[in-house]
């Protein structure tokens, strides 16, 4: 939360611990910013044992705003 370099979508990740293993999970802006935000996890939980569910793109709506 402390790095201002990265997007509103990357501040938003969902990060899940159980039992010692971390799952990241949801949308960031770019490539860099997915690793920047899977290796900061591995610096704390250490390597092998975070699982990224991350997505890189546009944060999209299925409903147009005519709706």
């Amino acid at each position: 939360m402390s790095d201002k370099s990265l997007s509103t979508l990357a501040h938003n990740v969902k990060i899940l611990t159980r039992g010692g293993a971390v799952t990241l999970k949801g949308q960031v802006k770019s490539d860099d910013e997915k690793k920047a935000i899977e290796d900061k996890a591995s610096g704390v939980a250490g390597n092998g044992k975070v699982t990224s569910e991350l997505t890189v793109g546009p944060n999209t709506s299925t409903k147009s705003k005519s709706e």
